[in-house]
């Protein structure tokens, strides 16, 4: 079988041509999600730089937002796909869509030891519930539950876009702030990717400051801050704070004792924030729930092409999942 999977992102699509039984890809490359008007312009172009003489016989791509059957309208990208269009546009003979983040849950199991770093060093429970959650574009979340064979089945969720809840005064006004903007305030309108600039602003009226004018993304706060900008540096803080809260209440709503991961892109380009103490101290701050967190193994995630090593092997499926993309390389740890 030959197959083309895809981790597609608001920011970036990651697409890899694999043969069936072969570790290694055919063909694999990064997209700027932005460049494309459409999956299909963004596929054509991959099919054509991939060179191969054969057609693929599967498309698998994990895309971010909730399926409707076979028919998705992205969360964060001006993108509708449907796999029958797709698949008879592309001629693929089997196109199928996962969620991103049910993805990255299956592509936990092919992760090696070097390719997560442990914030909570709580023992696993064998066959227990696991978790995946991250911040990237959007926010993500999902859940695995295990087998009879051991295996572990992933099960998407829409949790990003539950009500946010302020754990503090800060927070509070923070909310109040965002509502009076959007009405309804999501978690992912405070801790993604998309939501540093909305955190930058509302910083600026807290310190009494002017406010930007041109948007402010994460690497651009994280310039500013190590320039000694102190705005910057608290609206940092305060996204750890809502990250760790966040991961707090992945650990109470699912009681992941076989562990709970993080992933996305936002935490591989904050690995020493999220390192710090401050970090887990927010997501312990469960008051009579604390032990709960506290029992929960937490692990950050530093291979950064989880998702598409997920798609494969949802694709791959029901062959058990053995193989690896040797992940634990420094090159695919970085996205690079």
């Amino acid at each position: 079988m030959e197959l083309i999977a895809g981790d597609i992102g608001g920011t970036k699509s990651w697409l890899v041509w694999m043969r069936d039984g072969a570790d290694e890809p055919r063909f694999e490359k990064i997209y700027p999600s932005a460049d494309f008007d459409s999956a299909e312009a963004l596929l054509n172009r991959f099919l054509a730089e991939a060179g191969q003489a054969r057609r693929p016989d599967m498309l698998n791509l994990a895309l971010p937002g909730p399926l409707d059957a076979r028919r998705v309208t992205l969360t964060n990208l001006d993108w509708t796909l449907d796999a029958d269009a797709l698949a008879t546009t592309l001629g693929i003979p089997r196109v199928q869509f996962v969620n991103d983040f049910q993805a990255q849950a299956a592509g936990v199991a092919t992760l090696g030891a070097g390719d997560m770093l442990t914030l909570n060093d709580a023992p696993a429970q064998a066959g227990g519930v696991r978790a995946i959650t991250g911040a990237g574009t959007g926010l993500g979340l999902a859940f695995m539950t295990a087998e009879g064979d051991g295996r572990y089945v992933s099960h998407a969720t829409e949790a990003g876009h539950a009500d946010f809840a302020p754990a503090n005064a800060l927070q509070g006004r923070l909310l109040d702030h965002l509502r009076q903007r959007y009405g309804h305030v999501s978690w992912e309108r405070v801790m993604s990717g998309s939501a540093f600039h909305d955190l930058y602003r509302f910083g600026c009226i807290e310190a009494g400051v002017p406010q930007p004018d041109a948007s402010t993304d994460g690497a651009a706060l994280a310039d500013r801050a190590a320039a000694g900008d102190a705005v910057a540096a608290a609206t940092l803080d305060l996204f750890v704070d809502l990250y760790g809260a966040w991961v707090g209440n992945v650990a109470l709503l699912y009681q992941p004792f076989g562990g709970l991961y993080i992933g996305g892109g936002v935490a591989t380009h904050m690995i020493e924030r999220l390192r710090a103490p401050r970090f887990m101290s927010a997501a312990f701050d469960k008051g009579r729930m604390r032990g709960v967190v506290e029992r929960t193994p937490i692990h950050l995630i530093t291979c950064a092409r989880l998702g598409v090593q997920g798609a494969v092997a949802l694709a791959r499926r029901p062959r058990p999942v053995s193989y690896t993309f040797e992940s634990n390389k420094a090159d695919t740890r970085s996205g690079t």
